[in-house]
């Protein structure tokens, strides 16, 4: 699966690392806007009975 994505992926080795550092930053960023944020409020730490 590694090698198929990597494959995937234009240009040279140093190109490819900097495509993918790219794209997991990317997907990193858009959890952390937009999914997290989302499912936040059905998550179950929300509900704090003391």
């Amino acid at each position: 699966m590694h090698r198929f994505l990597w494959n995937l992926l234009p240009g040279p080795t140093p190109l490819k690392v900097v495509v993918a550092i790219a794209v997991v930053v990317g997907v990193f960023f858009l959890l952390m806007e937009v999914v997290f944020p989302y499912i936040s409020p059905m998550m179950p730490y929300n509900d704090v009975s003391v």
